[in-house]
């Protein structure tokens, strides 16, 4: 149904001038709130005689589904972010985060400022519900009322928004972490209000590593730097979840440096393939094959990606730029990955930098000597390799961070394959 038609009807139910119900239905939904929720809003405030609130289902978090149009809940509080969004070419404020009882926990949106607090008990009526991340989501609008509860609501799950990275979900907002960074630069990208300078790099903890954004670059964030972020969100980045830090967003500087893992975990191909991506991973396999690409290849100069015929997908016709690459299948048994060695890995295994794979195919006057050369070194020996995994159409891909020889004594690794059986 159109707005017209939404129009249309409201008012004429209401008794109500259709101009102005629809005015007020259209403020309602540049806001986002669920169109049932702003009709049921109107019918309040035009008064339509009837008791709507009796109508609002009353449900504990694991009974809300995405079919689901407007409840009631008692909840306590985990976590409150703060952010601004773009909508229909206005920034709007917005407050998010989760809440939880003692059935589950799920994220809401408040459209307006409710005062919410970390840790406090509230019941809330007529809220909205939507699909985000393909999760219910409780929407909290100019329909919605909120309760102070006196008695706290007992939850299993902690409250105030502290994370580690390997707990990070997209999705998740109002979220604080304690990490060193371990990669940032300054980047210039065109924004929704031009030209602006980010941050982006790494971050690290004891449980992992991860991506992130600054959108308001700070002096505190710079490699080396251990930090505590209060109020960022998770975005998903090439398959991946990334911290984003926003206006709203804190940073203050610990005095302690905060530990990193030194290794990755350690997964199965099928296991690491089935989390749909993981941003730091370590797999263990035999290379079975080069793919074609491997070798020496062409790039375009504008934009970076692999030529072919000297034609650039996106630029056409150009003079592409000389480098070096490894697309190498990967098998453990369990399934398989393109594993993508970038220049100075390609160049370890070939044993020869760009100039000298130049040099190796112009006397053979045949470029594929190299990927042929690169392959009779790697094809059929087992390699440990580090890197960020990402699935996509086209299959899963890991962009190798290292890449060395599996060195594990058989007699270990037999009986670590014997413990796995017994479990």
């Amino acid at each position: 149904m159109e707005l017209e038609d939404h129009a249309e009807e409201l008012a004429s139910a209401l008794g109500a001038d259709k101009e102005e119900v629809k005015a007020d239905l259209e403020n309602l939904l540049s806001y986002s709130v669920p169109v049932d929720e702003a009709k049921e809003s109107l019918r309040r405030k035009y008064g339509d005689g009837t008791d709507s609130s009796s109508e609002i289902a009353t449900k504990q978090i694991d009974e809300i589904t995405t079919s689901d149009s407007n409840v009631s809940t008692t909840v306590r509080v985990l976590s409150v972010g703060q952010r601004s969004i773009q909508y229909n070419g206005d920034n709007h404020v917005i407050f998010e985060g989760e809440l939880a009882d003692e059935t589950g926990k799920i994220s809401y949106t408040a459209w307006e400022d409710f005062g919410l607090e970390a840790g406090e008990t509230i019941t809330i009526g007529n809220a909205g519900v939507r699909e985000w991340e393909e999760k219910p989501e409780l929407n909290l609008g100019e329909s919605t009322d909120i309760e102070r509860e006196e008695t706290t609501l007992s939850v299993p799950f902690e409250v105030g928004g502290d994370a580690t990275l390997a707990e990070l979900e997209p999705g998740d907002r109002g979220i604080n972490v304690e990490v060193r960074v371990l990669e940032c630069e300054t980047k210039t990208i065109n924004g929704r209000d031009g030209e602006t300078e980010i941050l982006s790099g790494e971050l690290g903890d004891e449980s992992g590593r991860l991506p992130f954004t600054d959108w308001e670059p700070r002096a505190e964030i710079e490699e080396g730097a251990s930090v505590r972020i209060e109020n960022t969100f998770i975005r998903e980045f090439r398959g991946v979840p990334s911290v984003n830090v926003s206006e709203f967003s804190s940073v203050e500087r610990l005095d302690q440096p905060v530990e990193v893992s030194a290794t990755a975990p350690r997964y199965s191909v099928r296991d690491a393939i089935a989390t749909g991506g993981l941003y730091d991973v370590e797999l263990v396999g035999n290379v079975v094959a080069i793919r074609d690409g491997s070798g020496l290849i062409e790039r375009c100069p504008e934009c970076g990606r692999v030529t072919q015929n000297g034609q650039c997908r996106s630029h056409g016709e150009v003079d592409g730029e000389d480098d070096l690459r490894t697309k190498a299948i990967l098998d453990d048994g369990t399934g398989t990955v393109t594993v993508i060695l970038d220049e100075e890995l390609t160049a370890e295994v070939y044993g020869g930098d760009l100039a000298a794979a130049m040099d190796h195919a112009r006397d053979a006057m045949d470029r594929e000597v190299v990927a042929e050369d690169i392959a009779s070194k790697v094809v059929g020996h087992e390699y440990v390799v580090r890197g960020s995994l990402t699935i996509d159409d086209y299959g899963a891909n890991l962009e190798a961070s290292t890449f060395g020889e599996h060195d594990e004594e058989p007699a270990t690794r037999a009986e670590q394959f014997l413990a796995e059986v017994e479990q």
